[in-house]
């Protein structure tokens, strides 16, 4: 493909992407554009770093998610990339604003 052809369907995607901004909507765009296996592969990917940030094993990760032990080493390569430590930090601070939320509800409860 041509240099510049690809750069701009390159940006077209993303672009496309970034106009989803509705969860919703963006979620509907995704399972609809990736086959399912590529859907099944991109999450455990994710799920396969996030565990290994929680410092789980490999050995639970291949038995809960059903991966191989080269799925793991490959998601292992990706963790020192830029996007990936991102993504992972917005996945830990929200997941630190529910825990918080939570505790939060329970004492204005009592």
């Amino acid at each position: 493909m041509n240099p510049t052809l690809k750069k701009e369907i390159v940006k077209t995607f993303f672009q496309t992407l970034t106009d989803l901004k509705d969860q919703g909507k963006l979620e509907i765009f995704i399972r609809d554009f990736l086959t399912e296996e590529e859907m099944n592969q991109l999450t455990k990917r994710l799920a396969i770093i996030y565990w290994l940030r929680k410092k789980r094993d490999e050995e639970n990760i291949a038995e809960n998610l059903k991966v191989t032990k080269k799925e793991i080493t490959e998601a292992i390569k990706l963790m020192e990339k830029d996007g990936i430590k991102a993504a992972i930090k917005n996945l830990e601070a929200e997941e630190w604003a529910n825990v918080w939320a939570e505790k939060i509800k329970k004492f204005t409860k009592k």
